[in-house]
């Protein structure tokens, strides 16, 4: 099943997201994470693509083993370090595997790729691999997007304005960056909708069940910590139990309150670990039954 016809439905969902192993020797435990995260029934189920496409055959693995659980499954796919052959190789192995649905991303360059001349790649961006995932086969495609600011942008006019590019060149839907403060989402959706962008756009939440996750947050996508989130975590970070129940009920609230303001999607990182999505999901049951 396409994943814009389950957004388009007339009713509230919860999708969640795995990231697939480094290495053989882990898949196994991935394996078993993604059937329990299946086992709860989501919309759709997400699994990402290792930087430099270094985990791209088990992110194809996983992604059929969802299909294989009966759930949609939306399999990332970035372009930052390929070129246009095993792209098309990539693109064609998804295909053979029945995965109709593609997120298509530019991917995160190195320090070594920053500094490197860009203009002779075959994709500098993701609308270059958006253009080359909408010619080569009837696939949903979606698309990344920061209700903040992208990191490598100078302001939020530009990031809407590349944005918009991005989904004239063929992105069905969008999922957001992770953020904590649902604010900057209905300020960005405001502005979006103003600018003629008018796909389904899903909600990225991040519970973070661990201070060391803070750091990392903020350095994957800039976000801005609101001080509710800042406090939460000076009191129960240095406590596992507690900072886990703690990061867990921070972002069913924010779920909850983007359920009540009509964000109808929301897709949670879930890292691999079931027990987070199935507390969330539990603490949702009956909201998401309305």
């Amino acid at each position: 099943m396409k994943v814009i016809d389950i957004l388009k439905e007339d009713k509230l969902s919860l999708s969640f997201e795995v990231f697939p192993p480094k290495t053989s020797t882990n898949f196994e435990n991935v394996r078993r994470a993604t059937e329990e995260i299946a086992a709860l029934r989501p919309a759709f189920m997400s699994v990402t693509y290792g930087a430099g496409g270094g985990t791209s055959a088990y992110t194809r693995e996983i992604a059929q083993e969802m299909e294989r659980c009966g759930v949609p499954t939306l399999a990332h796919l970035t372009c930052v370090s390929s070129d246009r052959a095993v792209v098309h190789q990539r693109i064609e192995e998804l295909k053979e595997a029945g995965i109709e649905n593609i997120m298509a991303l530019r991917g995160d360059l190195t320090e070594e790729m920053a500094g490197q001349d860009r203009s002779t790649w075959d994709y500098r961006y993701a609308v270059d691999l958006v253009r080359e995932i909408r010619r080569s086969g009837d696939f949903c495609i979606g698309g990344a997007c920061y209700p903040e600011v992208h990191p490598e942008s100078t302001h939020q006019k530009e990031d809407i304005v590349h944005l918009k590019e991005k989904v004239d060149a063929g992105v069905d839907f969008l999922t957001t960056q992770m953020f904590f403060d649902n604010h900057l989402l209905y300020n960005f959706l405001y502005k979006i909708r103003e600018a003629g962008i008018t796909v389904p756009v899903v909600a990225g939440i991040m519970p973070i069940t661990n201070a060391k996750q803070v750091e990392r947050a903020i350095k994957l996508s800039g976000s801005h910590m609101p001080q509710r989130f800042k406090s939460l975590v000076d009191k129960f970070g240095a406590d596992p139990a507690a900072m886990k129940q703690a990061g867990i009920a921070y972002a069913t609230d924010q779920i909850i309150d983007l359920f009540a303001n009509n964000v109808t999607n929301v897709h949670v990182y879930t890292m691999n670990k079931p027990d987070v999505a199935r507390q969330i999901q539990q603490n949702l049951s009956e909201i998401l039954g309305k």
